[in-house]
């Protein structure tokens, strides 16, 4: 990487990904969200509103922790920081995003929210956004994921969500975001679709990264003030990749940060057995947008597997597709039981137990000391908590 990294254009591409493919019905309403979106910016009153609710009401900024004892631990004399946004209010860092698009929602006389959730994070975040603001809240969720994040399920419910189980296809993540696009497309003009990820037609990977990279800002804050320079590595899960890319963002042009997202192997790299993107899939459109997506040689979404539902995705944000072609970031894989033993590894060592998701990352940064140098200096995002998890962590160590 070579050149800084202005992404995206003015018609929404990461170099070759990104874009609009979506039906004209909701063409008008992704022109209306960029120009709010471009005139929020601009705006000190909306940012001066985000700013203190993410700090009055979701509890920024989050600590960047110094992990001593898995620091020791690790060895080679290497020095974890967790970025804790299992902090946050609703345990995750999904509530940066709704926040600011439940804002943005309000902006443009919008009463009602839909979102598609898979761990039901964004679920619950959007469902917290809609009471906070007076708005109206639908969730779809697939089938399969209800039953594994049945406790999320409670939370939207308490929170006046209506939830819609999601029952066709594998009833994960992937067929609860279309259906969600399907309802937005016959609501549009009363309804946002609060997407979750940086995934989606355009303006959606720029405005959730933007909202997201508060993360970065801060942690880059952070680590100077602890360690008086910057860190060699940033780790995070990736999915769709929002908690990553609210990372990476604010970093992306020190190019002696080194980048890894850590996608889920599930069972293994065979078809089906696995949410790995980057790491095995090809380019194709999905969900709106051109990016990396696991198909079949007909062009035939293929099958997900992995314990994690908010990794249980066939598709990725844009610009993390982007990043991987100009090598700013590079992509690795951790198999189910490797992310189940690093799970209660982080909470046997630190006291911290992590949602799944993050556990992909903690189960990589393991591997990490014999391949770096000695006292290397490593941000971990610690994307939520792992209250959620229990139950599928109980079943599965049994």
């Amino acid at each position: 990487m070579s050149q800084p990294i202005n992404v995206p254009n003015s018609r929404g591409h990461f170099g070759p990904f990104g874009g609009k493919f979506v039906p004209e019905t909701v063409m008008s309403a992704l022109q209306e969200l960029e120009r709010v979106y471009a005139a929020a910016r601009r705006d000190r009153r909306f940012r001066a509103q985000l700013r203190t609710l993410l700090t009055q009401y979701a509890g920024r900024p989050t600590p960047l922790y110094y992990a001593a004892r898995l620091s020791k631990t690790l060895g080679s004399g290497i020095k974890v920081y967790l970025k804790r946004e299992d902090l946050l209010h609703t345990g995750a860092h999904k509530i940066n995003n709704t926040l600011g698009q439940g804002l943005l929602a309000v902006r443009m006389g919008k009463k009602r929210l839909i979102a598609e959730t898979g761990a039901g994070q964004h679920g619950v975040a959007t469902a917290t956004t809609a009471a906070l603001l007076g708005l109206d809240c639908e969730i779809f969720m697939g089938e399969e994921d209800m039953r594994r994040q049945a406790l999320n399920v409670v939370r939207m419910r308490l929170l006046g969500a209506r939830i819609h189980p999601v029952t066709t296809g594998t009833k994960t993540l992937k067929d609860a975001t279309s259906e969600a696009i399907r309802d937005w497309v016959t609501t549009v003009r009363h309804s946002h679709y609060c997407i979750g990820s940086v995934v989606g037609p355009h303006p959606y990977p720029m405005l959730v990264r933007d909202f997201q990279s508060v993360i970065g800002q801060e942690a880059r804050r952070q680590i100077l003030a602890a360690e008086k320079r910057l860190p060699d590595f940033l780790v995070a899960c990736v999915g769709g990749g929002s908690n990553a890319m609210g990372l990476f963002y604010p970093f992306r042009n020190d190019e002696r940060v080194a980048f890894i997202g850590v996608e889920a192997g599930g069972f293994g790299l065979k078809p089906g057995h696995h949410a790995a993107t980057l790491a095995k899939g090809q380019p194709g459109v999905l969900h709106g947008a051109f990016s990396m997506l696991l198909q079949d040689s007909f062009g035939q979404v293929c099958v997900t597997e992995s314990i994690s539902a908010g990794l249980d995705y066939p598709g990725v944000g844009p610009e993390h597709a982007y990043y991987q072609l100009i090598r700013r970031a590079s992509y690795v894989t951790v198999q189910d039981k490797e992310a189940l033993d690093a799970a209660a590894f982080l909470a046997r060592t630190e006291g911290i137990l992590p949602a799944l998701e993050p556990a992909h990352a903690v189960a990589h940064l393991r591997r990490m000391p014999s391949k770096i140098k000695r006292g290397a200096v490593i941000i971990l995002c610690l994307s939520g908590r792992g209250d959620k998890d229990v139950e599928t962590i109980a079943r599965h160590l049994s």
